[in-house]
This record gives C-alpha cells, structure tokens and sequence, in this order.
C-alpha cells in the first residue's frame, strides 16, 4: 500500500497544495544537540539521541533516500531499535509498512492502542471529510500497545504518551524527557501560530480541536514547556505561539490561516542538501 500512496501523494497532493502556503517541512539537519530531523518532501522525522540510546519518532513515507539522509546526520539507519508512531498514515509509517525498504524490521514499534485498530483492520482511515476510505496498512514489526497518559522508558530516555484524537481516532503525541513534545499531526503552525491540523484529513474536526484544549491544560498542569516539535510545519519553544489559534482549522482554502513563508510546492525539496544538513541547527518558528 505505501508504494501506491507516496506516489500519490507526491504527484497528485503537490498539485493540490501548489501555492496554497501550507506545507513548511524542515530540511535534513539538527534542532539541536538531542533531535534530529529528515525530510521527506512535505514531511519530516525525527531522531531523540541521548547517550548511547537513539530513538526514531515516524517512520515517514516509503521513501528511497531515507538511508542516505539519515547518514547526513551521522545515524545509522540499521541500528534504529525504537520507533515511536504518532498515527499510522502512510508518510508516518511507509518506511515500516510490509512492501517497505525494510531498513527497519528490527525495530520494535510504540503504537496507541487505539490506533492499532487500523491495523488490525477493525477501522479503516477516511480523509477529505470521512468521504474517502484508504487501504488498510501493513505492518509486521514486533509492537507495544500504549495507553494514554501512558509513561515508560526507552533505557534512561522517558517519554509521556498522550492521546490527541481528532486527525485520527488513536493519534499519539510523545513528550520525551519533559523536553521535546513530538506533535505528529495534530497542530499546524501559521505565521501567527498553532492552528487544528488540515480539516480535509481529519477523522473528526470537532474532537481535534478539543484534543488540543485537553493537550493545553495537561502540559500546564505538569508545568512543562517543551519544544512543539511537528510533523509538516517545523517547531517552536514558544507554548503561546503553538496554541494560538487551537480552535481554529488549517484549510487550503482559507488564505488568513497560512504562511507566506511556506514554499511554492513544498513536493520539491531541492534545496534539502548535505551540505546545508551539516550546517548549523535549524530554524525555530514564531520568532
């Protein structure tokens, strides 16, 4: 399946989404000293190292640089034994769906068991407002089910699951070392801040929103400001810039919700280069 859906999604989506100044993926390279990102056209995953331990945060689309864009990043792709999954859409999760490259059939899978469901084949995904149905996805990777609210270790790495329903039924966000919240597809960032991820994708548009809410008033309640790490649109330290707009919707159609600064057709990452990956950490938005 994850052949046939990045094809798709880089021939027909970057048309779509030519010049609608929504997608602002990352290029290759590092935030800083513990994450790292790669890029994916339109999508990026990311990389927590500390010490000897490296854990993989999506596994993006059946991408076929993917090995040697991790290499940019002095990363060995074969020695990936951790990947947490936010939601199981095919630019999270191509690069461990059955028809993948198999860079990754060691590694062991961190899924919500909500959104296990979708592998199972007990529900199956809808986008463009629940009107279109995608193919079931494979995966054969050994998993762990999580709970929310859920709090385990990856050796001496903590990482805090918590449920954000709404893009999907079971999408999950990791907060990794109280630091670093991987957001997935959950928030979108415009020019002037956090926004409900695209409404054509979502499951539910209403419970995304509340999902963010929640979200809001659980970091405070743990009194954590981490870095808003997300799947499409880079990342932020600023709490009040991520949940500027949470009750809104990103649409394409809705030209006050983008970013000028966004790329013409985010589909063409020619730009996304070794040389710029080893040079100097990335850009923080909203600053």
């Amino acid at each position: 399946m994850s052949k046939k859906a990045m094809e798709f999604q880089r021939v027909a989506m970057s048309r779509i989404y030519r010049g609608k100044e929504i997608f602002k993926p990352l290029n290759t390279g590092w935030i800083d000293e513990n994450v790292a990102c790669v890029r994916e056209w339109v999508a990026n995953i990311f990389f927590y190292r500390r010490g000897e331990t490296t854990i993989m945060i999506d596994a993006g689309y059946n991408y076929d640089r993917l090995a040697e864009k991790i290499g940019w990043l002095g990363i060995d792709a074969k020695s990936i034994r951790h990947i947490l999954i936010t939601h199981q859409d095919t630019d999270h999760v191509g690069a461990v769906e059955a028809d993948g490259l198999g860079l990754f059939k060691k590694a062991k899978l961190y899924i919500g068991e909500i959104e296990n469901r979708y592998l199972t084949g007990e529900v199956r995904r809808r986008v463009m407002h629940r009107l279109y149905k995608l193919p079931q996805v494979t995966i054969n990777n050994k998993k762990q089910l999580l709970k929310d609210g859920e709090t385990f270790k990856i050796g001496n790495i903590k990482i805090h699951a918590f449920l954000v329903p709404g893009h999907t039924w079971g999408h999950m966000v990791y907060l990794i070392d109280d630091k670093y919240l991987f957001t997935g597809d959950t928030i979108w960032f415009g020019a002037d801040g956090g926004y409900s991820f695209i409404s054509a994708l979502a499951e539910s548009n209403k419970l995304a929103v509340r999902s963010l809410g929640i979200l809001e008033q659980k970091l405070k309640k743990m009194c954590v400001k981490p870095l808003f790490i997300t799947g499409h649109t880079g990342f932020t330290d600023n709490f009040e810039f991520a949940f500027a707009h949470k009750e809104k919707l990103c649409s394409p159609f809705k030209k006050k919700v983008h970013d000028p600064s966004a790329l013409y057709d985010a589909y063409d990452e020619s730009d996304d280069t070794e040389r710029n990956a080893k040079n100097g950490f990335l850009k923080v938005a909203g600053k």
